[in-house]
């Protein structure tokens, strides 16, 4: 493994070992219907699939990591350990509550396979934003960020009973557990213009970001 870059107001002393009691889940559920269809996870950027550096990244981070997907055979040459949603359907909420339900740690770090901009330095900093709380979001650019969050098995109950009863948003699970939210001017002094938040949903994006499709 490469050595990493700290993000700002990081030191390498604190970018040591592995996140405690964490497995970092990639959600690879969709396809990009506004991409043509594309999985998303297999969008490229500089030659790499961001799956592939997701789980890269992932690697030097967490002791274990999955990739929650209904449909693994895309993902099957990353070598990634795959699961299913226990219930289909149910989109991101339903690939979370497959993560908790499969890792066999405390908490989960859950990021989508479309942020083509995780990085080291902001991961470790909601790492360390844990102590307290069930779970650990960031609000940017006016809205809550459910996915590039941590996840505590502690919300599975809650989890569960928001399927039970419909078709919930991670929002709503986010308000439904004791959940900590890092501010707009906090999170920006670490990930400065929110870049690691960043997804793509469109063809403009891909040109905006840099991005090809996948291989053919």
């Amino acid at each position: 493994m490469r050595p990493r870059v700290p993000g700002p107001g990081y030191t390498l002393a604190v970018l040591t070992g592995c996140v405690d009691d964490c497995t970092g889940v990639l959600l690879a559920g969709g396809r990009g219907a506004r991409l043509g269809g594309v999985p998303k996870g297999l969008l490229r950027l500089d030659g790499a699939p961001l799956a592939a550096r997701a789980l890269e990244l992932f690697a030097g981070l967490f002791e274990r990591s999955l990739l929650v997907t209904s449909d693994p055979a895309p993902y099957r040459d990353l070598g990634a350990t795959w699961v299913a949603d226990r219930l289909p359907g149910k989109g991101p909420p339903g690939g979370l509550h497959a993560a908790l339900c499969a890792a066999p740690s405390g908490w989960v770090f859950a990021a989508a396979c479309d942020m083509p901009f995780l990085g080291e330095g902001p991961i470790r900093f909601l790492a360390g934003r844990r102590a307290g709380v069930a779970a650990v979001l960031v609000r940017c650019g006016g809205r809550l960020h459910p996915l590039h969050a941590f996840w505590s098995r502690d919300c599975l109950p809650a989890l569960e009973a928001l399927l039970r009863a419909g078709d919930p948003s991670l929002h709503d699970l986010a308000r439904a557990v004791p959940a900590r939210v890092v501010g707009e001017a906090e999170w920006l002094a670490v990930d400065p213009g929110g870049r690691a938040l960043e997804s793509v949903n469109t063809p403009g994006d891909l040109e905006r970001m840099g991005l090809l499709p996948p291989l053919p």
